[in-house]
């Protein structure tokens, strides 16, 4: 299987965050998760939002009840950028704004006072509030602007009809040896790994260790790499934690069970 293939059925497999409209009352689209061969050229140098993206435009086309009308849509006003669509489509007759996104989020009880509020991104620069607070506010109502309604009347699309979803996928990391439920509104088959400090290393000193490349964070982890030991783990996954970067990696255990973990550089947090 090549590397984008890989990166592909980590997608496909990759739950969504929350079933239904639980969550701040937006609605996850829905559609079949099966396994499909990707045969179509992608632009390894895309950031990994979008190279997600064109995955999800390939999962689109490969499904009948599915018509995509526009991708990547720019709206602008006086020439500056005002925001953009993600993609317009039609499942079966209806007709969709689509918001895509793709994260990955580690559970810190230190933050917030609610279960919402306790997921923060790898590096403590982006969190899953700040998020959906971002699509409430800006990107879904840019769809009622009123550049945007000039582009919907030439594409023949009244902004009453259209109605507006996520398709929002993350896997979730909670911490070493925790032991708190997550609350029920998120989707617990999203948890894949743990998170650890440096300084609890020490406990996987007999594991191997690999550090994937960001598009490869995608990846369900196997055995078919260069695995390092854990001195040159330690030596090398320093050099992220020096520039305040937090690789996710995987972890072979004595027992042969593979995990996939971050390795966070900021301490631990006092709840």
């Amino acid at each position: 299987m090549n590397i984008t293939q890989q990166r592909f059925e980590g997608f496909i497999k990759t739950p969504v965050l929350w079933k239904n409209s639980s969550v701040y009352k937006l609605t996850q689209f829905e559609i079949e998760q099966r396994s499909l061969s990707f045969d179509i050229a992608i632009d390894a140098n895309l950031r990994l939002g979008k190279y997600v993206e064109r995955f999800v435009s390939y999962q689109l086309s490969k499904d009948n009840s599915i018509k995509t009308i526009a991708e990547n849509i720019q709206i602008s006003k006086n020439k500056i950028t005002l925001g953009e669509l993600d993609c317009i489509l039609l499942k079966g007759e209806k007709p969709i704004h689509l918001e895509i996104i793709y994260k990955f989020y580690l559970y810190d009880a230190s933050l917030g006072k609610d279960y919402l509020q306790h997921w923060i991104g790898p590096n403590r620069k982006d969190s899953l509030v700040e998020k959906l607070d971002k699509l409430q506010q800006k990107q879904l109502p840019l769809l009622y602007s009123k550049e945007c309604l000039r582009y919907l009347q030439s594409i023949d699309l009244n902004v009453k009809d259209i109605e507006q979803q996520v398709y929002f996928k993350a896997q979730l990391f909670v911490p070493f040896r925790m032991n708190t439920a997550i609350e029920s509104s998120i989707n617990k088959d999203c948890i894949v790994g743990f998170y650890i400090h440096q300084e609890e290393l020490s406990q996987f000193k007999n594991a191997k260790f690999y550090i994937p490349s960001k598009k490869d964070w995608l990846i369900i982890p196997h055995t078919n790499i260069d695995w390092l030991h854990y001195k040159d783990f330690v030596r090398e996954s320093s050099t992220y934690l020096q520039r305040q970067f937090s690789p996710l990696c995987w972890i072979k255990t004595n027992t042969g069970e593979l995990k996939k973990i971050f390795l966070v550089w900021w301490p631990p947090q006092v709840v």
